[in-house]
């Protein structure tokens, strides 16, 4: 395995650019009670500089995340009893899937057989760039042999929580206390690029990796996972690849929080103070 240490830097903006040009990310997260989840998330890769962002959430959360920001535009979704999406949902969101260039699924659509069969459809989808985070990492971890059907451009992005159930899903182990060489070999089995999270965070895909440096313990908070999806996704739809958009992505998100730190301290912290940094922490690097 290569160790990387140089952090990838975004092509400089054309004069005539327009929208179309830096992305166009779908974010399918959210459910009853995590409403705050999907905007984040759909914030994070605001700031991050999609030109277009679009979050598919149960219908009955739509008006909740529209309110929050009016930047994104929102795509409702058929949901079961207890607010979660429903496999009703799958036409809605293959035709949201084939209308955007990346896709991020998970932060806070809980764990249920209609999450996981949508999930299912999504990894069918021939070379798609998808991110799977939080929730959507635990309906994966109960699809047995999941690499087996998948088709897509896989980032994941697991606390190492999520990293023990998806390993002990598919390798039937318990996971090795070396965090690089878990990185690394779930990678490698996964075919996918793995954003092993948690204290120096860890980017590895088959051939290489990179261990993070910036961040702080304040980043200890909901919704910090959750801004991290958003910058990934549109750094991707931004022409990176998934391991450089990876690498970009844990690096302003740990310089941004480093910076929130500095104002706010570590123990009053919370994600959107991050969000709210990372035109600071953009600037300072590219």
């Amino acid at each position: 395995m290569r160790k990387i240490t140089e952090i990838p830097k975004l092509a400089a903006r054309a004069a005539d650019s327009h929208k179309g040009d830096f992305g166009k990310v779908c974010i399918i997260a959210g459910s009853v009670g995590f409403s705050g989840t999907a905007a984040i998330a759909g914030k994070s890769a605001l700031r991050s500089g999609s030109g277009l962002v679009r979050l598919a959430v149960p219908k009955s959360i739509l008006p909740i995340v529209a309110a929050i920001e009016p930047c994104y535009t929102t795509i409702g979704l058929a949901e079961d009893a207890k607010g979660k999406i429903s496999s009703k949902a799958i036409d809605a969101v293959l035709d949201a899937v084939e209308e955007n260039d990346v896709i991020a699924f998970g932060p806070g659509v809980g764990v249920s057989a209609g999450v996981k069969t949508v999930l299912e459809n999504l990894l069918r989808i021939d070379e798609k760039r998808i991110v799977i985070d939080a929730d959507g990492l635990n309906n994966l971890a109960a699809i047995r042999n999941w690499p087996d059907i998948n088709k897509t451009n896989l980032i994941l992005t697991p606390h190492p929580g999520e990293m023990e159930r998806l390993w002990s899903g598919l390798l039937r182990a318990s996971v090795p206390n070396d965090r690089q060489a878990v990185a690394a070999e779930f990678a490698r089995v996964s075919d996918a690029v793995v954003v092993l999270k948690g204290h120096g965070t860890i980017v590895a895909d088959a051939e290489k990796f990179y261990v993070n440096t910036t961040g702080n313990p304040g980043m200890a908070t909901a919704g910090a996972g959750d801004v991290l999806t958003g910058v990934i996704a549109s750094l991707c739809g931004q022409g990176l690849d998934n391991f450089d958009a990876s690498v970009l992505a844990v690096f302003v998100h740990g310089l941004a929080a480093d910076l929130a730190a500095k104002d706010k301290g570590q123990i009053s912290l919370i994600a959107t103070d991050i969000i709210d940094c990372m035109p600071q922490a953009f600037r300072s690097i590219c």
